[in-house]
């Protein structure tokens, strides 16, 4: 009976000393772990410090001297760059003079019957460079240009594929006057040189003409072949032309200031709110 007389007192005065060291293990835990950002942070002066004038002073004199040495920085960046495309222009120009133009092409030229000359010279070069006498070897069979077909009426162009039909119809106002003057051409050539002989000649007009291909080469010029009827029904004449392409000339420099350009954007709204949103999110 003693024994468990005492051992009934003891258990109340285990459990207290148990719930004490819990909460005192608990407010350890507590002062450990709470951050200590409040008490790390900057120290600003306080808004009423007798220091406050003093020290918000400071650091605006510190963020003003860090804004200067960025200013100078880039003065000097941009000094840099202005000196390299000084020098890259005076390269390029000095490389300009020693490199000339080898025809000596030049719209304002002291000499007009020189450039005149020159010009021509020019446009043989370009028919030499052409497949006009004779073909170049390719690389592969993509590099090949093809040839279009034409007639007085119709093309029949192969950059559109397999996919849609060839003929083209009505032509083009541009490729239809070309075509025109060069069959023009053509039928005056035939019967300029049928008009050197004394014989009675066939006088052609753009009724014998028959069809022509051609192609163009963006750095030559373009190619034609016309095909006309002949004296008899078996005998066909053939003129071959080229259009040579000049050498590229200066329009205009001028500068463009888009500053102030103002833009016009069109786009569908009727029954596309949801569209129309999000394109106004991906514009933004």
């Amino acid at each position: 009976m003693m024994l468990r007389r005492g051992f009934l007192l003891f258990v109340p005065r285990l459990v207290g000393l148990l719930v004490v060291a819990c909460c005192s293990v608990s407010i350890v835990y507590m002062l450990a772990c709470t951050p200590k950002g409040d008490t790390e942070q900057l120290a600003l002066p306080r808004v009423h410090g007798p220091t406050a004038k003093e020290g918000y002073e400071a650091i605006l004199q510190e963020r003003e001297e860090q804004h200067r040495n960025y200013i100078i920085s880039l003065k000097k960046q941009i000094a840099q760059l202005k000196a390299e495309l000084q020098g890259k222009s005076e390269q390029l120009k000095s490389m300009q003079d020693q490199n000339p133009d080898p025809l000596n092409i030049r719209l304002d030229h002291s000499n007009p019957e020189k450039a005149q000359v020159n010009l021509l010279a020019f446009l043989r070069a370009q028919i030499d460079k052409a497949e006009v006498h004779s073909g170049v070897k390719l690389s592969t069979e993509y590099a090949a240009v093809p040839f279009e077909s034409f007639t007085l009426q119709k093309v029949y162009q192969l950059e559109t594929g397999l996919t849609r039909h060839p003929e083209e119809k009505p032509v083009r106002k541009d490729k239809r006057d070309e075509l025109v003057e060069v069959i023009e051409l053509a039928v005056g050539n035939l019967n300029s040189l049928e008009g050197d002989s004394n014989k009675k000649h066939h006088v052609y007009t753009t009724s014998d003409f028959v069809e022509g291909i051609y192609r163009t080469e963006k750095d030559k010029g373009t190619l034609y072949e016309l095909t006309f009827k002949g004296d008899t029904k078996h005998q066909f004449k053939k003129v071959v032309l080229f259009r040579p392409f000049g050498p590229v000339m200066k329009v205009k420099n001028e500068n463009v200031n888009m500053a102030d350009t103002l833009i016009n954007v069109i786009v569908p709204l009727a029954k596309r709110a949801s569209k129309f949103r999000q394109f106004m999110q991906n514009f933004r």
